[in-house]
């Protein structure tokens, strides 16, 4: 796609092959039936995806002054995309989404072999057990990666795992009560994708340098661009294409997502506009999600989103191109962060 992630992923996608190749062959000659979750494990963690957190610890390693071709970056990325991994099982089973990156999911795929096989209990129930424990291994292997990682690298890597797991707690909260503040939603954006996804990787690849005086510097730059891409992730999830997103139309509609977008609406919203809005949750028709969308328009939440992704993007750019960090990060940065605040999937 753009070279400010085919790089990292170069470097981070066989370190990921060689490591579950090694689980599969360690764990399958104890138990040949541990290869079911082992297949779950290859086929989310070396399905594709963006890559996007390897791309932000390469960038922040390189830009800290480190060897792209020394072997912890691949180790700190290949952990990243471990733990996403990790969330992404539970994610798909906490939001029962059926599909992911076009495909069935795993807790799907396991209930369907539940089904097929005849299997006693509950075929929801088991496909979910083996979701979330797919999820699990995948967390306990991001650790094991990272063994060789420095003391300041690890406690960066802590502090992502506790943000992450909040995050997560405030959305599900926040989806179950029904409406969250402006100042809640915005919340759950910067633990559960700013910090995440863009702040932390970054500044563990320069902790992998032992550059922990760029931590400031880099949250600069991270905190505006994890904001936007999620402001955009959250567009997409209203608005985005089936075909180009590999998920249902609406799917953040069903899941009453309480984002920043659906919070400016409702404090916008007129009461007939309240009552459409009202609609949000599992039971949205497709017909109703038109209606959704057009009031999301309506109150004005869309300009505003548009607005706030062009400014945050606007922020993110200055601060990279005046930043410390070597020229060649600084310019795969600029590209890849006007490529996650403009993207279509």
């Amino acid at each position: 796609m753009t070279t400010a992630l085919s790089i990292p992923k170069a470097v981070v996608e066989p370190r990921l092959d060689e490591l579950l190749t090694q689980f599969r062959g360690e764990w399958s000659a104890v138990e040949p039936q541990l290869t079911e979750t082992i297949d779950l494990l290859e086929s989310l963690v070396l399905s594709g995806g963006k890559r996007v957190r390897p791309a932000m610890a390469y960038w922040g390693f390189v830009g800290a002054g480190g060897d792209g071709k020394d072997p912890i970056i691949a180790d700190i990325a290949a952990a990243l995309e471990l733990l996403q991994a990790f969330a992404l099982f539970h994610d798909d089973v906490m939001d029962g989404s059926p599909t992911r990156r076009g495909a069935p999911t795993a807790h799907k795929v396991a209930e369907a072999s539940h089904i097929a096989g005849e299997w006693s209990g509950e075929s929801r129930r088991y496909g979910e057990s083996v979701a979330i424990l797919a999820g699990d291994v995948a967390l306990v292997l991001s650790d094991v990666v990272l063994t060789n990682a420095n003391a300041d690298v690890r406690r960066l890597w802590n502090a992502l795992r506790v943000e992450v797991n909040l995050g997560q707690f405030l959305d599900v909260t926040g989806t179950a009560r029904g409406a969250v503040s402006l100042a809640t939603a915005e919340r759950i954006v910067e633990f559960k994708t700013a910090r995440y996804t863009i702040v932390r990787p970054l500044q563990m690849g320069a902790a992998a340098v032992g550059r922990t005086d760029l931590e400031d510097a880099l949250g600069d730059i991270g905190t505006p661009l994890g904001v936007a891409f999620q402001l955009r992730d959250d567009m997409l999830g209203a608005f985005g294409e089936t075909a180009i997103t590999g998920k249902p139309v609406g799917d953040d509609l069903r899941d009453a997502k309480p984002t920043p977008l659906l919070a400016r609406a409702r404090d916008a919203a007129t009461p007939a506009q309240s009552e459409v809005l009202s609609l949000i949750g599992p039971d949205i028709t497709e017909e109703q999600i038109s209606k959704v969308q057009a009031v999301l328009a309506e109150t004005g939440a869309v300009d505003a989103i548009e607005a706030q992704i062009d400014e945050l993007t606007a922020v993110a750019l200055k601060t990279i191109q005046t930043s410390a960090l070597a020229s060649e990060a600084q310019s795969q940065l600029t590209e890849l962060a006007t490529f996650l605040a403009s993207r279509s999937s």
